[in-house]
């Protein structure tokens, strides 16, 4: 199964991607509130926003290869790597949108990375 992991990498990283992209784009559009008057105006400036169609796309692609993964692997190997995203996220949320990682975070970052890497040691 460990010649899967380009792939499984591939999906993760796009998925997390589309994550930071789409974040960028509701940067853009702001804060708002969520009623009946919001959502035509707003519905409008999320479906227009290149960031979010992009964020989009990123997803759709992802879902692809996800699919191509659980075709050749077991759910049980190949869900948990999921988790590299939230450490692709939290590095990408300090790089470009100046978010704190503290000590706290890091610590769970390094205990996901301890976790998928075990994770890999199991794969036959």
């Amino acid at each position: 199964m460990n010649k899967y992991i380009p792939l499984i990498l591939l999906g993760v990283l796009l998925n997390a991607f589309a994550q930071i992209v789409i974040k960028k784009g509701m940067m853009n559009i702001g804060q708002f509130e969520f009623s009946m008057e919001n959502l035509v105006p707003i519905g409008l400036k999320v479906a227009t926003c290149p960031f979010v169609i992009l964020g989009i796309i990123f997803y759709v692609v992802s879902l692809a290869v996800w699919l191509m993964v659980l075709s050749r692997c077991d759910v049980s190997y190949a869900y948990p790597m999921l988790s590299i995203g939230y450490i692709v996220a939290a590095i990408c949320g300090r790089i470009f949108f100046d978010e704190p990682v503290g000590l706290l975070r890091m610590t769970g970052i390094l205990v996901i990375c301890l976790g998928v890497y075990l994770l890999t040691r199991s794969a036959s």
